[in-house]
């Protein structure tokens, strides 16, 4: 299935999904998971607790934050490509943030946490057939795309890349 078109998301989600350099879901998988896992993987303990700012983040908390809005995301494009049509909620990350006790974890607990969701959303990727990537949904009010979600997916982990290495690393 090809990229998503502008009608296949909210705006919103329109940052991630530009961020993806590839045709397909599938093709994301293909150019992507192996050098996120070796980004993420490789982030140096000595930054587990740093933040670039008050107020802001640490490298646990960003990384248990991608993790959990990947959980979050590949449960909406499960539903959504099995045709459950359960309108989705919306979720808030900074609350999720200030909940996750990130801080009180190894960041080599939350790389394996990472590594294993990363996984989990591949396998769940290639099982999905074109017809149902097609599948329109209701997540935070607004229709998606099962397949626009994938790319969000893969475009709101390249997003936390792109902060790691310009204001962490």
């Amino acid at each position: 299935m090809p990229r998503p078109l502008s009608t296949d998301f909210p705006a919103y989600y329109a940052k991630y999904i530009l961020k993806v350099d590839a045709d397909t879901v599938s093709e994301a998988v293909t150019v992507y998971s192996k050098s996120l896992i070796d980004f993420f993987t490789n982030l140096p303990e000595a930054k587990a607790e740093f933040r670039y700012a008050p107020g802001k983040w640490t490298v646990k908390e960003l990384l248990q934050h991608i993790v959990d809005t990947e959980r979050i995301m590949s449960y909406r494009l499960l539903c959504i490509a099995r045709k459950d049509k359960t309108p989705l909620p919306s979720f808030d990350e900074n609350n999720y943030a200030a909940h996750s006790a990130a801080n009180e974890r190894s960041l080599a607990s939350i790389k394996e946490e990472f590594i294993a969701v990363r996984k989990a959303t591949d396998s769940l990727i290639a099982s999905l057939q074109e017809s149902q990537l097609s599948e329109v949904g209701i997540a935070s009010n607004l229709p998606v795309t099962a397949n626009a979600i994938g790319f969000i997916i893969f475009g709101h982990i390249l997003h936390h890349k792109q902060v790691l290495e310009e204001k962490y690393l």
